[in-house]
Parts: structure tokens; sequence; C-alpha cells
């Protein structure tokens, strides 16, 4: 066998085991009609750079990757010159696909309130079943600094929906 067809055999094993998941990933996150297209950029980013995916952890690194993929798939959609690019974001409950999904009023507006990195936090451990190592590896930080994020964002997900409540 060569080289090549070891490659091979990884990459089918590796998009037989993972793509239900990532076009969950993307359907969760976006319109529901780019979920598998989105899902197959990201595997022919994994066949282009199977040397450097990590063996032990391959969906972590799809999920990262998964990431990368619909942001710039969400720049392309956005016809907006760069002087009217804000420098944070600014998006509603309404026009944020990720958060459109959720049912539940006082969940979507606590989610939007914690901000971006911890909303992202929330939903990869809640969403997609990340957390300890995992979680790290698609966040790029240590394993002790995605315990503290995804602590750091439940808490502020319990005050943002404490608040919401409380009125």
């Amino acid at each position: 066998m060569t080289a090549r067809d070891d490659g091979l055999e990884w990459f089918t094993g590796v998009v037989h085991e993972h793509s239900t998941a990532l076009v969950k990933y993307f359907a969760r996150r976006g319109p529901r009609q780019d979920a598998e297209d989105l899902a197959a950029e990201v595997f022919a980013t994994a066949w282009r750079r199977r040397d450097d995916v990590p063996r032990e952890a391959v969906l972590p690194w799809l999920y990262r990757t998964a990431g990368f993929t619909l942001a710039n798939h969400r720049r392309k959609l956005v016809d907006l010159p760069v002087e009217h690019v804000p420098d944070a974001g600014t998006s509603r409950v309404d026009e944020d696909p990720e958060l459109s999904v959720l049912f539940d009023a006082e969940l979507r507006g606590a989610l939007e309130s914690i901000g971006e990195r911890d909303r992202r936090i929330i939903l990869l451990h809640a969403w997609e079943g990340l957390d300890g190592e995992a979680l790290a590896q698609v966040l790029g930080i240590s394993r002790s600094g995605a315990d503290a994020a995804l602590s750091r964002a439940r808490k502020r997900l319990r005050d943002a929906w404490g608040e919401r409540l409380s009125f």
C-alpha cells in the first residue's frame, strides 16, 4: 500500500465519521442549503492539508477550520465597502443565523448579550459537545485556558439570563 493509499483510506474514514457533525455545525449557523457545500469545503481543506491534521484530534481541527470557512462564507455574502465595516461585531439576534435557530427569545437575548467569543464557546460546548482538550484545540488555546474560558462564558450567560429574567 502506498502513502497515497494510506492517506485516501484515512480521509475516507474521516469523511464517513465526521460528515454529519460538520453538516449539522453549518446548518445551525447559517442557511441550511449551504451546509453541505460548506462541509465539503472543510473536507477539501482537510485533504489538501492532511499532513497537518492531528490524527488524535481530527474533529476539533475540522471545527476550527469550519469556523474559518463560515466566516469567509459570511464575508462573501456582505456587499459592504471596507470603510463601512465596523471594528467589532454588531449583529442583532434577528440577523444572526446562529441564534435565529433558537426558539426561546430569552435565551437568544442572553446569548447575544454575552459577546461573540463567549457565545462561540458556549455553542461549541452545548451544540457540538466539545469541552476540555477538544475545545482548547478549536479555540487555539491551552486546555486550562479553554476550561477557564468555558467557565467564564457560562458565568456570563448565567448573569445575562438572570438579568433578563429579573425584569
